[in-house]
C-alpha cells in the first residue's frame, strides 16, 4: 500500500487525523486521546482512502488501437 492512506477518526468528539500511514494516524489517535479525553481508552473507526479509478484511460487507449487498426484494414484494401 502506498502512503498516507489512513484517517482515524474520534469515538467521544469530531476530531479525525489527516491522511498518514497506518502507524502515524494511530499514534496521532493516542495522542488525542492522551490529551483531550484522559483516562478513555482510545476508540473509533479507522478510514482507508479508497482510489477512485474508472478505468476510462484504458478504455480510450483501446479505442484508439481499434480505430487505427480499422483505418489500417480500410485503406490496404481501398480500391
Amino acid at each position: 500500500m502506498a502512503d498516507d492512506e489512513f484517517r482515524y477518526w474520534c469515538e467521544e468528539c469530531d476530531y479525525r487525523t489527516p491522511w498518514l500511514t497506518e502507524s502515524a494516524g494511530a499514534e496521532k489517535q493516542v495522542e488525542h486521546y492522551d490529551r483531550h479525553h484522559p483516562g478513555t481508552p482510545p476508540g473509533g473507526r479507522v478510514e482507508l482512502r479508497v482510489k477512485k479509478t474508472d478505468g476510462a484511460g484504458c478504455l480510450v487507449v483501446l479505442g484508439i488501437l481499434f480505430l487505427l487498426l480499422l483505418a489500417t484494414f480500410t485503406f490496404r484494401y481501398w480500391p
